[in-house]
């Protein structure tokens, strides 16, 4: 497991468990750091002590040995896996050293720590600075007495907010940095050991056979630097981006969080007749009414108490006049005597943890009002063109060829071998045609994203092919076909990548984040972009594998009778095609097969007659049992909401297309037809 992705927008909530996360990646630099001190120190032994050459390279290949690379998700690419063999070599590939072993290995190992880590150190002084200060000014603010005059309040409450704002920007810049550090090691950090390791291989009086056998993993692991590097490059611009948002619009990129208000809160204690404010992280669940308090002290280095909980009874807002705080709301509990009276911290939040627990207003106070803050086709010639897709077409030219391809009054007179337009001006209208126009997401489906992901980080290959040939086929008809276009279309540009330099791995770069892009732009998304580019490969090394065959299946109404209408032909892969052969599934009468005997079918996919060898695909689709692959949730009274794996009863064809008709728990009503399998 690697280490978990550091989201902006908890830099926003800043909640203990996103300083414990932030914690891990702090530690990780700093044991990376310490690593890199003692290769540094162990190389140099290595270079100098030639006479017990033997010694220092054991020792050397041990320091390596110790260190295994951490990755940002879940899962880790081919390319990172091999990646991560290097430091595992073992002792005997390291021969004698070169004559520029210090230019090669030492010097970029000492500048990656002292321009990278030390930068991160420097960002990490910032954050705890910046932390300091704006809880002593938090503080001290909160502490502010509410009888005080407005006009001083009001220009507290602007300094307060200066410096918060201050704190958050600190905070996205220190997360953007020590993630930008982590993925950077994976090619800064590795490239001069490999550089090392190759001029060893040069001056080994066996260095030939040595660089023999070591040839394939270098080749393996060349490619690969280079696949992580470009899918860094493409990752690092869409986190900078991302963070630049959050820094324009942080209130539209808060963290979506599991409970129904988490926040701090400051509870007064009352200890030997002193009363006292303590700052609690606190959660509210609304369905069992839960309330669950974590004792947080920053100054401490964020160690945080035992967890307490309760369940609400009541919550009413404390009016001004009856405590000298501001911002305060009393709250009882079911379990816990006593009223316990909060502060949050602002009025705004005090209206959303009220609003959350349902609170009302003091008995007796009238007229209360919350005050809300307004806040194509390429020619032959072109397809040897170096950097195909990669060179970005100038903007208004690729608007242009837009425009008169998608009017109807235009399109046919568009000539694309006209010299008017150049091969990147054609491949630009491509790539933002599929991203910007074509669907209002992606061409492969925000429903299907995570699926696709899912598949890419499997183990096996022929399993990843699989079940991406199985996920395509899941996808609406007309978004299939095109994709099917695109992707022989890539399988075409990949074939000339000694001439255009776009191999299969460029080319899922490119077309990676346009085809499989994420509905919520997060860290996390971002960091799977990879996994997206592996997906595309995928569909471009095995296109013919994964593009498969689909046919037409003619639903049977419970009489026999054959119904070739709209509402009774649906398409299915032809993976999904066991359950067929069934028993007790009647065939089409003598009747049925002479009336339909050499007609066309009008809609669909496929427009085949039918005919006797057709047979065996009719089936009686009436009152069969099928089981809930994903689950849906209802969004009119005529559908069924249900979770992954439920069973229905009698499900059959219903007449709005893509959906059938089911009954689940003693009610009818419909079910998409892509998120079931019959039983």
């Amino acid at each position: 497991m690697g280490l978990p992705a550091l989201e902006f927008s908890d830099c926003y909530l800043d909640s203990p468990q996103f300083r414990e996360r932030l914690k891990s990646h702090e530690l990780e630099l700093d044991k990376t750091n310490k690593f890199i001190k003692e290769l540094i120190k162990d190389g140099k032994a290595l270079i100098l002590a030639l006479k017990s050459l033997s010694t220092a390279k054991r020792k050397f290949a041990d320091s390596l040995n110790e260190f295994k690379f951490q990755c940002i998700g879940d899962a880790e690419t081919d390319d990172e896996i091999c990646i991560g063999e290097l430091p595992v070599m073992k002792s005997n590939i390291f021969p004698r050293p070169i004559e520029n072993a210090s230019d090669v290995l030492i010097m970029p190992l000492e500048r990656f720590r002292k321009e990278q880590i030390s930068a991160a150190k420097e960002a990490r002084k910032k954050y705890d600075k910046e932390t300091e200060k704006y809880c002593a000014v938090l503080e001290k603010h909160l502490s502010l007495s509410a009888k005080k005059k407005e006009s001083h309040l009001h220009e507290a409450d602007n300094q307060v907010d200066n410096v918060r704002q201050h704190f958050y920007e600190v905070s996205l810049e220190y997360v953007f940095k020590v993630q930008e550090v982590q993925e950077r090691k994976m090619f800064d950090f590795v490239e001069p050991l490999l550089a090392f390791l190759q001029g060893l291989f040069t001056y080994y009086h066996h260095g030939y056979e040595l660089a023999k056998d070591f040839n394939h993993f270098k080749t393996d692991l060349t490619i690969s630097i280079q696949n992580t590097r470009n899918r860094f490059e493409s990752t690092r611009s869409e986190v900078e981006s991302l963070m630049r948002k959050m820094k324009e619009n942080p209130h539209e990129h808060k963290s979506v969080s599991q409970h129904t208000m988490e926040g701090y809160l400051f509870v007064q204690e009352k200890r030997s007749f002193v009363s006292t404010w303590v700052k609690y992280y606190c959660t509210y669940h609304r369905e069992p009414k839960r309330i669950t308090m974590v004792l947080f002290d920053p100054k401490s280095g964020g160690k945080t108490g035992e967890e307490e909980s309760f369940t609400l009874k009541s919550c009413t807002r404390r009016k001004t006049d009856s405590i000298e705080k501001r911002f305060c709301f009393d709250v009882e509990a079911v379990d816990r005597p006593g009223v316990m009276t909060m502060q949050a911290l602002s009025e705004e939040d005090r209206r959303l943890w009220m609003e959350a627990m349902d609170g009302r207003e003091p008995v007796g106070y009238q007229g209360y009002q919350l005050e809300h803050v307004k806040r194509g086709n390429l020619s032959s010639p072109g397809i040897d063109d170096q950097g195909l897709y990669r060179i970005v077409g100038v903007n208004s030219r690729v608007q242009k060829l837009l425009g008169l391809a998608m009017d109807p009054k235009t399109c046919a007179d568009v000539e694309l071998e006209n010299s008017e337009w150049e091969i990147k001006t054609i491949t630009s209208a491509i790539k933002h045609y599929l991203r910007f126009v074509v669907l209002p997401g992606p061409l492969m489906t925000y429903q299907y994203q995570r699926s696709f992901i899912k598949a890419a980080k499997l183990d096996n290959q022929e399993a990843r092919v699989t079940e991406i040939h199985a996920l395509v086929h899941r996808l609406p008809e007309k978004n299939r076909q095109m994709l099917e276009l695109l992707i022989k279309h890539l399988a075409t540009v990949a074939n000339h990548h000694q001439q255009n330099l776009m191999t299969i791995a460029n080319l899922g770069v490119v077309f990676g984040p346009t085809l499989l892009r994420p509905q919520e732009e997060t860290v996390a998304a971002i960091m799977d972009i990879k996994f997206q580019n592996i997906v595309v490969e995928i569909l471009i090394e095995h296109h013919e594998k994964v593009r498969g065959n689909r046919r037409v299946y003619h639903k049977i109404s419970q009489s026999g009778v054959l119904d070739p209408s709209p509402d009774h032909i649906f398409s299915i892969s032809q993976s999904q095609t066991s359950w067929i052969s069934k028993k007790n599934q009647s065939a089409p009468s003598s009747q049925t097969r002479e009336r339909y005997k050499g007609q066309r079918l009008t809609t669909g996919p496929s427009k085949a007659p039918y005919s006797p060898e057709a047979e065996v695909i009719f089936f009686i689709i009436a009152g069969r049992k099928a089981r809930a692959l994903y689950a849906c949730k209802a969004e009119h009274n005529s559908e069924l909401s249900f979770i992954a794996g439920t069973i229905f009863e009698n499900v059959h064809a219903s007449r709005e297309p893509g959906w059938l008709e089911g009954t689940l728990d003693g009610r009818t009503g419909l079910i998409p037809e892509n998120y079931v399998d019959f039983l």
